[in-house]
């Protein structure tokens, strides 16, 4: 049979965990002994049985008496089995109900009949609704506590619907149930004669189950890859979860932001042999007939679906839940997928309080749990789609300190100023034609891993000197190794634009097509520059693989604020520098053993 995920929602002590454990007694989907064990432990402990223990897994959610996690539980119909996500509606536990909430097809939404709409009741509606669940079914509880009044059931419905419509979330299904008394729950109660609706086990039942989104275009993140070396084994299987479309055998298959392809040589699976294709929903490995260099983030599609979209501006919506305000100029990580990228806000055009809906425009920061329209400058390329395309892989969250503190969903991509050159790369990666030898086969002859060093800082503080003895060392040590000055570069191929002041960008996309060459062909290249600044850095970054690039800033005054890997003195300790950058190649792995 088929499976269906729901989430449950709403404000604190509405009742959520008592209706979804009263559906589990009855529907005799506990355990055996499971009821009579949580009824003995509440007479041990003189606490009256309540419905939500059963779901309360944690000692400390029993005593504080609020869940704080998202727990899943399970059941079936007759129809299909159930995932019930009970998701947290204490304030402070909002980012673990998004997190539940991300993997639901449907909600029920708790609103407390002898309370009313609260404000996480009007949040979570505003949420729901971000995270694309559609399917909505409000089951307004505790009706015993209000002598089950048509009058109170009808005021809130009206209250809620009114709110809901004013951002789209259209929601017909509204329930009176009593999940102490078992009313409405899975069969219809005498004590509402009123309500000609059906029971939540029939709603249930009746709900679309959205298929697998197998018809769309291919979509997958890379998770990680998978060396294997005993007994002959060479395979570098990548894997990840198929988030949208089908995998097969030989699809081609391009891996964006770069843009490099490749083709699916085998589908690698634990379970079975000779798999030949993986739809979406399933997590998978699949090894490559041309190997590529493929790192966790990566995003995975297949060339004749249409790309997605790559830049380091976008525009989005956003929830915050950090006790501090979201503010411009902050960085941030956000965390799409697999991928992590750190950002800051560029421009905040509206925030919204998700309670009432009410509107701020011209602002600097997002308050606690307030809903805003961002723009977000990313500090490296991302590969993404937007929610028009699908709500499923536009999601993202945000992390500051290690903690989740928001998330939300890509509206669009915003052109930023390498979109050309980015482009470029792209359409250059995917024509490039291989060599027979493999990156892999070049670092084991070399002994070395191809890297681009360079070497930066202030005029006259020996960025040359310390390129080229460092050259000869390597040299003399049998690497594979060749020192550039960027006058090589300006009086050779950047001759034609080398007085043209408005052709910066120029000169160092075309260094960064000659380092790319020259760090496929495996080589170490040694290039120096006065003062690169990090929009000069960003631009090589696009064409040259950057975990492949190590900065090196000479001297004591750093003038450009580039973001160096290591830094140096240069002509005062010359050879005490060129030991300093030879470590930190060791110690990167750009050479392989100590020399």
């Amino acid at each position: 049979m088929e499976r269906m995920n729901i989430v449950v929602v709403g404000h604190v002590d509405h009742g959520k965990s008592t209706v979804v454990g009263r559906l589990l007694v009855d529907t005799n989907s506990l355990p055996e002994g499971k009821l009579a064990q949580v009824k003995a432990t509440c007479e041990k402990n003189a606490k009256p049985f309540e419905y939500a223990f059963l779901l309360d897994a944690l000692k400390d959610e029993q005593a504080q008496g609020i869940t704080i996690d998202a727990a899943r539980i399970f059941f079936k119909t007759a129809k299909r089995y159930y995932v019930i996500i009970d998701a947290p509606g204490h304030i402070e536990f909002l980012k673990n109900m998004i997190s539940g909430a991300s993997q639901a097809e449907a909600a029920l939404l708790v609103i407390d009949a002898d309370e009313g709409v609260q404000e996480n009741t009007r949040r979570h509606g505003y949420m729901l609704s971000m995270l694309g669940i559609e399917q909505v079914v409000v089951l307004i509880n505790k009706m015993d506590l209000v002598d089950y009044s048509e009058k109170v059931y009808d005021n809130i419905v009206k209250e809620y619907q009114d709110f809901l419509v004013k951002f789209g979330l259209k929601v017909d299904i509204f329930i009176p149930v009593s999940g102490r008394e078992g009313d409405n729950i899975t069969q219809s109660s005498s004590h509402t004669p009123w309500y000609k609706g059906k029971c939540v086990l029939e709603i249930l039942d009746l709900l679309q189950k959205k298929p697998q989104p197998v018809d769309f275009p291919m979509r997958m993140m890379v998770q990680d890859v998978y060396k294997f070396t005993g007994q002959g084994d060479r395979r570098r299987i990548i894997a990840g979860t198929v988030d949208l479309g089908v995998l097969r055998v030989n699809d081609e298959v391009i891996f964006y932001p770069e843009g490099k392809k490749s083709q699916i040589e085998t589908i690698e699976s634990f379970s079975s042999d000779n798999k030949t294709a993986v739809t979406a929903g399933y997590s998978t490995g699949f090894t490559l007939k041309e190997q590529l260099y493929v790192k966790r983030g990566q995003l995975v599609t297949r060339s004749v679906d249409p790309a997605p979209e790559c830049t380091s501006r976008i525009l989005v919506s956003l929830f915050w839940l950090g006790q501090k305000p979201l503010k411009r100029q902050k960085i941030y990580t956000l965390k799409y997928g697999t991928a992590k990228v750190q950002f800051s806000i560029e421009k905040i055009h509206k925030v919204l309080n998700a309670s009432n809906l009410e509107q701020f425009d011209n602002t600097d920061e997002v308050s606690h749990h307030s809903v805003a329209e961002c723009v977000l400058k990313l500090q490296q390329t991302l590969a993404f789609d937007c929610a028009n395309f699908s709500v499923k892989t536009s999601r993202f969250v945000i992390v500051d300190n290690y903690e989740i503190c928001g998330g939300g969903i890509i509206r669009e991509a915003v052109k930023d100023q390498y979109a050309n050159i980015r482009d470029q790369a792209i359409l250059r990666n995917y024509k490039w034609e291989r060599s027979m030898i493999s990156q892999l086969r070049r670092a084991e002859k070399y002994n070395q891993k191809s890297t681009l060093v360079l070497i930066t800082g202030c005029k006259e503080v020996g960025k040359k000197t310390l390129a080229k003895i460092l050259e000869s060392i390597l040299f003399n040590d049998g690497k594979f190794v060749y020192f550039l000055g960027i006058g090589n570069v300006l009086y050779g191929v950047d001759a034609d634009i080398k007085n043209n002041v408005d052709s910066q960008n120029e000169h160092f996309r075309r260094l960064g097509e000659i380092a790319n060459i020259l760090l496929d062909a495996g080589a170490i290249l040694l290039v120096t520059a006065v003062e690169i600044r990090q929009k000069e850095l960003d631009i090589i970054k696009l064409l040259v693989n950057p975990d492949k690039i190590v900065t090196v800033w000479v001297g004591d005054s750093v003038t450009t604020g580039i973001e160096y890997n290591i830094k140096v003195k240069g002509i005062p300790a010359i050879d005490e520098s060129v030991s300093q950058v030879k470590s930190f190649l060791q110690e990167k792995g750009v050479i392989f053993s100590a020399i």
